[in-house]
């Protein structure tokens, strides 16, 4: 029997396996509460997850910088509570809080005011009430050279729903405001929203998972609980290593390569002008470019 057209020959034990088909894959993975009761103990569980992943991602000669990684749960609503109160505002129900995550240029502080007047002017003018702005708490010195060098300033823009408006909708104004002021700041290098919601929070870095833990002390707050969690642990495959291109990403998180990628977003770039909703209504034009090709085929 011939293969005319496949290229392997058989190993010591006979098989046609070829390695060179393999694909190196992040490692990725997902704890719930089944009742949905937050605690600590689902963070805790999921960073101890993704520190045993660190052989599914890559990793720098410092061994300390990784190519990403990262957790994604629900508002630690505790502490940003406090956040608030901190900043004037008592928060009485848990959904009507909203946190942003801000990457800014570190080097850049005229950008850094320039995006922080924007976040602030798009939300109010959708009709959210700007809280204040709170510098996450973090331990640079954790983090390996390469990571140090390109870390950006993280800032959590804390925001209160409307008294009148449901859950669902608020979350939707918040999607259309990060839609916002991503439009309006294409030229600002170094900026990147990982979440802006009132549900979900990101804390990803270029670090390993380890290192994760260690940089953001909001990870070590026995008050951070939730009842859910994606973690992720990144090996670059298409795109560069960047604190941006981090998982989780804003709702998923993803393993493997997409070999389709341009063919996607070609077709979803063909079909942007056709894009219409009763929910959305003339805010539809803001979900339009939705694809960006500096981002990865997860993205």
């Amino acid at each position: 029997m011939s293969f005319p057209y496949h290229t392997s020959t058989p190993d010591s034990t006979g098989s046609m396996h070829s390695f060179s088909n393999e694909r190196d894959n992040c490692g990725m993975g997902a704890i719930a509460n089944i009742h949905g009761k937050r605690s600590s103990e689902i963070v805790n569980l999921a960073i101890e997850s993704v520190c045993n992943m660190t052989h599914r991602g890559a990793v720098d000669a410092d061994m300390k910088t990784g190519d990403g990684s990262g957790i994604l749960s629900q508002i630690p609503y505790p502490i940003f509570h406090k956040a608030a109160a901190e900043l004037g505002t008592e928060i009485k129900n848990e959904g009507d809080l909203a946190v942003g995550v801000f990457f800014l240029p570190m080097e850049n502080e005229a950008a850094q005011e320039q995006i922080k007047q924007l976040a602030e002017k798009t939300t109010s003018e959708r009709g959210i009430s700007f809280i204040g702005w709170r510098e996450a708490p973090v331990a640079p010195e954790e983090l390996g050279e390469r990571a140090r060098k390109t870390r950006p300033l993280i800032l959590h823009l804390l925001l209160e729903k409307p008294a009148d408006w449901d859950a669902d909708h608020f979350e939707r104004q918040l999607y259309l405001c990060r839609r916002s002021i991503e439009r309006d700041t294409k030229e600002v290098e170094n900026f990147y929203i990982p979440t802006l919601s009132a549900r979900l929070i990101s804390y990803k870095g270029l670090a390993m998972p380890a290192t994760l833990k260690a940089f953001y002390l909001d990870l070590q707050n026995p008050e951070f609980e939730t009842a859910i969690c994606l973690y992720h642990q990144r090996f670059s495959t298409n795109t560069f290593p960047a604190w941006p291109l981090g998982q989780p990403f804003r709702m998923m998180c993803h393993n493997g390569e997409i070999n389709t990628v341009r063919g996607n977003r070609n077709w979803m770039a063909s079909r942007e002008e056709f894009f219409e909703s009763d929910i959305w209504g003339d805010d539809v034009a803001l979900l339009k470019n939705v694809l960006n090709d500096n981002e990865s085929d997860s993205a």
